[in-house]
């Protein structure tokens, strides 16, 4: 008999908390519609936002973007954030209305932060669902932080917060307009300077110029040097590393010098001495670069030497 009289005594109650939540909601996507899906929260509308019997899922930006604040991150991430809460009006209301997008200053939300022990700006917190069909399965309903480790960007920040949302945040990045102006007009340079070095490019001597200048440069040992991360010299001003698995900077462009002077030699014997009309000069320029390729061949041999202690051979120097 007291059973039925005391269920009928906490009906009332019942029904006046389950209106207490609806008014809530009603109220929040009223706030959310009127300020382009960001609500603009102070005590009060921060504890109506995070009532204990909400149904819905909410995302708090809390900042401090007056001037007196000095918050250079807060100001460099609250585009991004309201870019997100933009992208998620887009969203059909039947979804849009179960989480909402808020953000809480400092100066009008002071209580909130120190209720919550916030020392630092921004922050931004997730706070699921608490009652209804979207509570997690966990039953863990304390609020999530979200950790910058993207930086302020909006893709990740959206692509984190759509694992809290009933759909995925639809949010695409905006076309960077000063970009393909840039771009644009770096083509149309390239364009016009190609059709001025059009010649130069079709001359095959500039290929046989970049082909050899490529070749010396690659087996002197350049990419080596760059893959290990060598120093330029050694220690003391030292130019060449003992050892075949060593080499430094320096000593890549003396070689380089001694293979480019060898193959200039070569070819000047080959392509210039042949076709010189005087016997005299012809005999001077074979002894010239013979004498080259002597000497360049006894700089690369000592410098075989330094390298391996134990070669017993030379040409000219020691």
């Amino acid at each position: 008999m007291f059973l039925p009289l005391f269920a009928l005594f906490f009906l009332p109650l019942l029904v006046v908390s389950a209106g207490t939540v609806d008014d809530n909601h009603a109220r929040l996507v009223q706030l959310a519609n009127a300020n382009n899906g960001v609500i603009k929260l102070d005590e009060s509308v921060y504890n109506m936002l995070t009532h204990s019997k909400r149904t819905w899922s909410a995302t708090v930006q809390f900042t401090a973007l007056d001037k007196r604040r000095r918050c250079t991150p807060c100001k460099d991430f609250d585009p991004n954030f309201h870019a997100v809460a933009k992208a998620w009006t887009k969203v059909p209301s039947q979804d849009r209305d179960l989480h909402f997008f808020a953000t809480a200053d400092f100066d009008s939300a002071s209580a909130v932060f120190q209720k919550l022990g916030l020392q630092s700006a921004p922050v931004v917190h997730v706070y699921p669902a608490a009652d209804g069909p979207r509570r997690p399965p966990s039953g863990k309903t304390s609020p999530i932080s979200y950790e910058f480790a993207h930086g302020f960007d909006a893709q990740p920040l959206a692509d984190q917060l759509s694992a809290f949302t009933p759909v995925r945040i639809p949010y695409t990045a905006p076309v960077d307009y000063s970009r393909l102006v840039t771009f644009g007009g770096l083509t149309l340079v390239a364009l016009t300077s190609i059709r001025f070095m059009a010649p130069i490019l079709r001359n095959r001597w500039t290929w046989a110029a970049g082909t050899v200048l490529t070749s010396l440069i690659m087996t002197s040992g350049y990419m080596f040097t760059r893959i290990r991360g060598m120093p330029n010299s050694g220690p003391g001003g030292q130019w060449v590393a003992p050892g075949y698995q060593n080499q430094y900077g320096q000593e890549t462009q003396v070689i380089a010098m001694i293979y480019g002077s060898l193959a200039s030699a070569f070819l000047m014997l080959t392509l210039i001495v042949p076709y010189q009309a005087s016997p005299q000069r012809q005999r001077s320029q074979i002894y010239l670069w013979t004498g080259v390729i002597f000497m360049m061949f006894s700089v690369l041999i000592s410098l075989f030497r330094i390298k391996n202690r134990g070669y017993p051979f030379k040409l000219l120097l020691n």
